[in-house]
């Protein structure tokens, strides 16, 4: 059994997490549409977008997520869409989706793919780790990782609205993360 599988299924429909910083950072930019939560854990991040307006698909390739999402979008009001598939092999449609949210997971090959799943206008929501989470706790396989400007330079044909690199300490576990949002024009 994988380890996010194991994760969820150890967990019950409590609290959820809180979205991500960045998402409530740039909340005045969210206008409702359709949005993708790739790698949606629990939800959280889709469930926020839900709640101003988003018609929300979550994928996350651990079955035993699910409920704890749907779970959650109820505590909230909200429905979404929520499906266990591997996002690499998820059918993203060209020119689908307003927004699109990438928190904690890379994937290179999905770069093109997330770039053309996103309508004119459509916003990329994009966080994960650098190589410099190698010194702290967390993943350290390089093919989990961003090199440094990586992150930046996969998205340069959209419109950067916000893009940083940086040791994020705030948290129990101090990160290196990327952050970026920007917008297809």
């Amino acid at each position: 059994m994988d380890k996010w599988e194991e994760t969820y299924r150890a967990r019950q429909a409590g609290e959820m997490p809180e979205p991500a910083q960045l998402l409530r950072d740039y909340e005045h930019l969210l206008t409702g549409g359709t949005a993708l939560d790739i790698a949606a854990g629990e939800g959280q991040n889709g469930i926020f977008l839900a709640t101003r307006g988003y018609t929300v698909t979550c994928v996350d390739r651990a079955p035993s997520a699910i409920p704890l999402i749907h779970a959650h979008a109820a505590q909230h009001s909200v429905s979404v869409t929520a499906v266990a598939a591997d996002i690499c092999t998820y059918p993203i449609k060209e020119n689908s989706y307003d927004a699109i949210l990438n928190f904690y997971f890379l994937e290179r090959e999905l770069f093109p793919v997330i770039k053309a799943g996103l309508k004119k206008n459509g916003l990329l929501f994009f966080e994960t780790y650098t190589v410099h989470q190698q010194q702290f706790d967390g993943p350290h396989h390089p093919e989990f990782l961003l090199k440094p400007n990586e992150l930046l330079t996969a998205f340069l044909d959209l419109f950067i609205i916000f893009y940083h690199e940086r040791i994020d300490a705030s948290g129990l576990r101090p990160r290196a993360v990327a952050s970026l949002v920007a917008q297809k024009v």
